[in-house]
């Protein structure tokens, strides 16, 4: 479906836009693949290593509307990945936060109807489930107006939907990337947050082969949620560095212990389909499918039980630690 189309994505910079493009360009023959980002330096590094005649880099910003609606003219499909997302930073800059994560994707949705673009997917975060943190907080909010957006596109053919998952491997600020850094400088530990810690754990080409699936999934209001693995943080240190210690350093602020990415209270329209979950919105839309039990392409659900709750702590897929390193290295490769 990506065929002699327009692709546009924010951020796409970043570890997923990347991958994203490198796997559009390997799969599909796109018109044009446009990357919407503020930092020129690192549009520069990226033209070295995409330099393909359909490869357009805007410099902008999503707080900026009027960029992002000139960016947008004859775009077909969005991916929307532009975001502020170091947990601590968010808790020490609110309003920087709020001015990218919130306001931007107000802008995003605005500019998509505009001009008249053919779906938009928003990439969320498993922070923005039952939030405790500001960063969390902003996505929750970013998801609820792309959600919300299929009800205000009147008479306009763009769909709007979400993507959740959990922690990438080794992405940008990651944990990997942070211990690799202290073993190879020769540190003699291992700072851990905390012992029991649980994370999910998803490839960046499991993330980006997620978003280019459901492009032909949605209907419009879903947040898609994958089945991923659950891993300890204390079993992610241990395959890196066994012979190392571990020295317990507490939880940063605004850090869950464990992470949820389908809550409790929303299991009431929460689907489970073979390899993912939908939430359906809480509100019904005027101009678009209401029925979330089938998807676009055909896909069946049920309905999860009353309470159900998508949880790394409960996840019955952990990984072992001997499990880790392949899982590791097959993502990285």
């Amino acid at each position: 479906m990506f065929d002699n189309k327009t692709i546009l994505i924010t951020g796409g910079t970043g570890s997923f836009g990347k991958k994203y493009v490198e796997t559009l360009l390997k799969r599909y023959t796109p018109k044009k693949i446009i990357i919407f980002s503020r930092d020129e330096l690192k549009q520069f590094e990226m033209q070295q290593v995409f330099n393909h005649d359909c490869m357009r880099y805007f410099i902008g910003d999503v707080r900026d509307k009027a960029r992002l609606t000139r960016a947008m003219r004859g775009v077909d499909f969005v991916i929307h990945a532009a975001a502020l997302k170091q947990v601590p930073a968010a808790e020490y800059n609110p309003m920087e936060c709020i001015k990218t994560n919130i306001n931007g994707a107000e802008n995003v949705i605005d500019a998509a109807l505009d001009n008249d673009v053919e779906k938009v997917i928003a990439l969320s975060t498993d922070k923005a489930a039952n939030p405790i943190n500001l960063y969390g907080a902003t996505k929750l909010a970013s998801d609820k107006l792309f959600v919300a957006a299929n009800n205000i596109s009147g008479g306009h053919k763009t769909t709007f939907a979400v993507v959740r998952y959990g922690n990438v491997v080794c992405s940008r600020g990651s944990v990997i990337p942070f211990f690799e850094n202290l073993i190879n400088a020769g540190s003699d530990h291992l700072p851990i947050t905390h012992k029991d810690m649980t994370r999910f754990w998803i490839s960046l080409q499991d993330g980006v082969d997620f978003v280019l699936k459901n492009f032909a999934r949605m209907s419009g209001g879903e947040i898609f949620v994958p089945k991923i693995p659950t891993l300890k943080i204390t079993d992610l240190a241990t395959s890196m560095a066994p012979s190392l210690p571990q020295k317990e350093v507490g939880i940063r602020p605004g850090e869950k212990l464990h992470e949820v990415m389908c809550p409790a209270e929303l299991s009431y329209q929460t689907y489970e389909y073979a390899d993912h979950f939908v939430i359906a919105p809480s509100i019904s839309f005027s101009s678009r499918n209401n029925d979330f039990t089938i998807n676009a392409i055909g896909e069946k659900s049920v309905l999860v039980p009353e309470g159900f709750e998508y949880n790394s702590l409960t996840n019955p897929h952990y990984l072992k630690v001997e499990e880790i390193e392949d899982f590791n290295n097959k993502a990285m490769s």
